[in-house]
């Protein structure tokens, strides 16, 4: 390998470990080899095999060499500068997706879900039940999906690779509990007890008898049913999978749960919905108070169709944004980006919205959108996310790239995520002007002159999605490295921009 490959190589292997919340010696020990070994090769002065590389990208969950498929990890080539063009439809949500699979768990019945995000996250999941005794099976290219739990759970068989590849498996504990009265789910590396990621569910399942102890790589759990709720469950973080988790343990507790400073966004709505067809009843649905009614034993044939995504329909304007272009984004979830359009015409951007219709759920309002060329400027106030239903934390990145095309300084604060801000400042590589003011804070100052620029994918998802965005407003050709955890969160991203006009190509080089 060459030094600049090394290098390359090294700064996204160092990336990937701090997203994961680990220390050099952390990774170095998973690896079997010393501190100062991983050093050398996060700086690039280390010569690396494939089978070292794989064994990394394990770890870290980060597709940095693949072996036994065919070619390693994917890249994507962008020509630029791209017009877009057209119409398309926001697909399902995945968050929600994610959580209904871990819901399924807490039914005996057949469960069908309607237009699943078909995403790696998913499959990750899906190869965990398989391995638990869970049949499921893809019933068409509409991607409908139909689980048939088996009558005993087999969790001494559990993928314990395909589980530590997944940060849902933690929602497996609400429903588990229900089955087994002691068991064993393996986590993530790096996800220990006590930190903000963990403590809050425990704390949430402690009223209902749940005990997890986190050793050797496994949450070790034991459930002692004479504990119950006697008085409401405060969540101390208003989160959106600590609420579904507290949710999925109400579920089947024999009584009224009530659940405060819940969160009211839309994958905990569609878990609210979907469990109201389970035969649970819910008071408060889109509030921070949670009544749940619940149902010891849960044995009917459901069909649910999650609704569709808000951070993919907020990924397609900023696209249309940076490209200065007219797209109609059909079946966006209007109240789960009410906050951000505000913003966006308050800087001012133009667009035209339809008449609200309902989703499949029966439930979430939907509308189209058809973007129009706007001249922006930069935000009065700082841009910062809220629970919702305040700006979504996970929108926030996509106003660094908006900001980039905008005219003066726009900050953005990033309270929530220790290093995800840094990530931004990749787009200076496009020729953006991304100043890190502290690892939660950017200043970006517009307009910008956008170029071709060759980076390696961070490890963040939403990140990650905006440097592409970026790169499709960019003169001449970018380079996108290692773009597994795009994969993980969209469904086919690059071939969708694709049929609105992009030029994005696939392709693998080792």
């Amino acid at each position: 390998m060459t030094e600049d490959y090394l290098s390359r190589i090294g700064n996204l292997i160092r990336d990937a470990r701090k997203h994961r919340g680990w220390t050099q010696q952390q990774l170095a020990d998973v690896l079997a080899t010393s501190q100062s070994a991983v050093n050398r090769i996060e700086r690039g002065h280390q010569n690396l095999s494939l089978e070292m590389l794989a064994r990394i990208g394990e770890a870290l969950d980060s597709e940095i060499v693949s072996l036994g498929v065919v070619g390693g990890p994917t890249h994507l080539r962008v020509s630029g500068p791209t017009k877009l063009s057209g119409s398309i439809d926001v697909k399902s949500s995945k968050n929600a997706g994610v959580a209904l699979l871990c819901a399924s768990l807490l039914n005996r019945g057949r469960t069908t879900l309607r237009r699943v995000a078909r995403i790696e996250e998913v499959n990750r999941l899906l190869e965990v039940l398989h391995s638990i005794g869970v049949q499921s099976r893809w019933l068409n290219d509409e991607n409908d999906l139909e689980i048939i739990p088996p009558a005993d759970i087999d969790l001494s068989r559990i993928d314990a690779d395909a589980a530590r590849r997944t940060r849902s498996i933690i929602m497996f504990l609400g429903p588990l509990m229900h089955r087994e009265d002691t068991f064993e789910l393996p986590y993530a590396g790096g996800c220990d007890l006590g930190t903000r990621t963990v403590e809050p569910h425990m704390a949430a399942l402690r009223p209902f008898g749940l005990e997890v102890k986190a050793t050797e790589g496994s949450y070790h759990a034991t459930v002692n049913r004479a504990i119950t709720p006697i008085r409401p469950i405060v969540l101390t973080e208003r989160g959106d999978t600590v609420t579904e988790n507290a949710l999925l343990a109400a579920a089947r507790h024999d009584g009224v749960t009530v659940i405060r400073n819940a969160s009211p966004n839309y994958m905990v709505q569609d878990l609210c919905f979907f469990l109201q067809k389970l035969g649970v009843q819910i008071d408060g649905v889109g509030t921070t108070t949670l009544t749940v009614h619940g149902q010891k034993d849960i044995d009917t044939d459901v069909d649910y169709a999650p609704s569709e995504d808000p951070i993919e329909a907020m990924s397609l304007l900023a696209a249309a944004i940076v490209t200065d272009s007219e797209i109609t984004i059909c079946r966006v979830p209007i109240e789960f980006l009410e906050i951000e359009l505000a913003l966006l015409e308050e800087m001012g951007f133009s667009y035209h919205r339809s008449e609200e219709y309902v989703a499949a759920n029966g439930h979430t309002r939907l509308v189209d959108i058809t973007t129009k060329v706007s001249v922006l400027h930069s935000p009065i106030d700082k841009i910062h996310p809220m629970p919702f239903p305040g700006l979504n934390i996970d929108n926030l990145p996509f106003f660094a790239v908006i900001a980039a095309v905008a005219q003066g300084q726009t900050l953005l604060h990033d309270w929530v995520y220790e290093n995800r801000a840094i990530y931004l400042t990749e787009l200076t590589k496009l020729g953006a002007q991304v100043k890190l003011l502290d690892p939660h804070r950017v200043m970006i100052e517009g307009p910008t002159r956008w170029r071709g620029a060759e980076i390696v994918c961070p490890p963040a998802l939403r990140p990650a999605v905006v440097i592409l965005l970026g790169m499709l407003a960019s003169k001449g050709t970018s380079v996108l490295r290692s773009v597994y955890v795009i994969n993980r969160g969209y469904e086919d991203l690059a071939e969708r921009l694709n049929t609105l006009g992009a030029r994005i190509e696939t392709f693998r080089d080792i």
